[in-house]
């Protein structure tokens, strides 16, 4: 907002003068506030700092105790600069003394050869900081109306990022008091670079104030939060110090995102929101990039040189002791995913946590090569079962990987293993974890949900049977499933289809007959018991 000294004196006012440095030459980057005219030597307490001060130099003393006193008492109160005049009082040079006390101080001393009239340096320099004022004014009011419409219209983080980076043409990053990297735009810039060991670089920046710029790291840091509650911090990455237009925006952005999470509270928290982005982008990317990996490295979740393993959780709806099944899926998903966040930091292993309609929760555990992952899946089970509250879930692993590479495969494994144990019958939920090797037949049913051969199969086997039941409204599929469940026992199919001993043995004469097989032959029990579970699977998975 304020011209430099060195700006100033390149004015045409000022030149007509002959200006030239002869001290303090390392101050001619700082910045004017103002500009005074000044010929007393007693004139320290009359300012405020920031100011260039004009003199002829006519009524300074020559005495050098008071001359390096007078240099002192400026420098002390914070003057910008001293321009002197040698032409009524010094018309050769100024004394050693002052030029010596100036440079000691680091302020800027510049002598005029030329008669200067002060009054059109004054004029010109504070125009131009009263036009500089003017101009930071309605900048600062256009952020409060771009902040403001991006408020009103309910704008994500991105969004308000991407306007902070516009406007500022600077890198900006949101990141949790943790030091998670929740959101970011490099503005043009490579992420990678950006986010490349931000954690550890983030906890060395600490400011005493709500918002401010660390010199050393170049972050200009606003604290993020509302209602007393401080969530996140704002950092727009900036190697030189930011003028006060930045301070605005960073600040206006600030309470947009933070007014945003209170209008938006329902919604999945910003954390969950970056995690699901990621582990999405893990499934989708035969090969992961470069930024993903930082992106998650950003998260507290490093990818490379660590053991990585999918879980997938999934709530059991509607059995005894659960919540209703008419409870929205979306609280009950946000629940089971901050309790599994909450059961992985108890667990103290990192952990992208994020729910999806379609596969429940879904997390990726980050294990340094030294841990042992099947005591730190018991153990992070067990701490999902006992923070997931009044939700009863199944909780599946895949298998233990090294490298991004194959992240997707053990999250995709995962979701599978628990997709098939969620319709597992004989062990009533009470397992607290489930591996591919738990499932045994049903889980290799699942593996090979998609498959065509697998559909076809099923529909050949079982075709006649659904299509009877369809067009009389017959039990014979579920008749058939409880005869196959109870290995052929006909007495304790019938007790578990809660039907006579007689009317069932009908049921079942009546499947061998549009089936065209003998029930009682293992091959065919087998394989109509297979084209059930396979028949299971695909309407799970539809």
């Amino acid at each position: 907002m304020y011209p430099t000294v060195a700006e100033v004196l390149a004015l045409p006012e000022l030149r007509h003068g002959r200006p030239r440095v002869v001290a303090g030459s390392a101050g001619l980057d700082a910045q004017v506030r103002w500009v005074h005219v000044a010929e007393i030597a007693d004139i320290a307490h009359l300012l405020k700092g920031g100011e260039l001060v004009l003199t002829t130099g006519i009524a300074l003393p020559d005495d050098e105790a008071a001359l390096a006193k007078y240099a002192g008492e400026l420098a002390a109160v914070g003057v910008t600069g001293l321009v002197v005049e040698l032409v009524h009082h010094w018309s050769d040079a100024l004394p050693p003394a002052l030029v010596a006390a100036a440079d000691r101080h680091g302020i800027p001393l510049v002598t005029l050869s030329r008669e200067t009239r002060y009054v059109t340096v004054t004029e010109s320099v504070n125009g131009l900081i009263v036009d500089a004022q003017v101009a930071e004014l309605r900048a600062a009011e256009q952020v409060h109306q771009t902040f403001t419409a991006l408020t009103v219209s309910g704008a994500e983080p991105a969004a308000v990022l991407r306007e902070v980076a516009r406007m500022t043409e600077h890198p900006v990053v949101l990141e949790t008091l943790s030091h998670e990297v929740l959101a970011y735009d490099a503005a043009g810039g490579d992420p990678g670079e950006l986010l490349a060991g931000w954690a550890a670089r983030s906890r060395t920046v600490r400011l005493g104030e709500r918002t401010g710029y660390h010199a050393e790291a170049g972050w200009l840091v606003t604290i993020v939060g509302a209602r007393g509650h401080d969530w996140g911090r704002l950092v727009i990455v900036s190697a030189e110090r930011s003028p006060h237009r930045h301070v605005v925006v960073a600040e206006r952005a600030a309470s947009a995102l933070a007014l945003h999470r209170l209008v938006a509270r329902d919604n999945d928290s910003l954390e969950r929101q970056a995690h699901r982005a990621v582990l999405g982008e893990l499934l989708a990317a035969p090969v992961p990039s470069a930024e993903l990996v930082a992106r998650a490295a950003a998260l507290g979740v490093p990818l490379t040189g660590r053991q990585l393993v999918g879980v997938a959780i999934r709530p059991r709806l509607g059995q005894q002791g659960d919540p209703a099944p008419a409870l929205s899926s979306q609280p009950l998903l946000r629940e089971l995913a901050e309790a599994t966040a909450l059961a992985a930091r108890r667990a103290k292993v990192g952990a992208l946590v994020a729910g999806t309609e379609d596969a429940g929760v879904r997390a990726l555990i980050s294990l340094s090569p030294q841990a042992k992952p099947d005591a730190v899946l018991a153990r992070l089970a067990a701490e999902i079962h006992q923070a997931r509250g009044p939700v009863s879930a199944v909780v599946a692993a895949g298998t233990t990987v090294s490298g991004a590479m194959d992240a997707g495969r053990t999250l995709l494994e995962a979701s599978q293993v628990a997709a098939a144990a969620l319709h597992r019958p004989e062990d009533g939920g009470a397992r607290e974890l489930y591996r591919l090797d738990d499932l045994r037949l049903r889980g290799l049913l699942h593996l090979l949900a998609g498959d065509e051969r697998l559909r076809a199969f099923a529909a050949r086997e079982l075709g006649p049977l659904l299509a009877r039941d369809a067009a009389s409204g017959s039990r014979l599929v579920q008749a058939l499933r409880h005869y196959c469940e109870h290995g052929g026992n006909k007495s304790a199919a019938a007790a578990a289809a809660h039907t006579s001993r007689t009317a069932y043995y009908q049921q079942l004469a009546r499947i061998e007959q549009v089936l065209g097989v003998r029930l009682e032959d293992p091959e065919s029990m087998l394989s109509l018991y297979v084209a059930l579970l396979a028949y299971d699977v695909q309407a799970g998975c539809s």
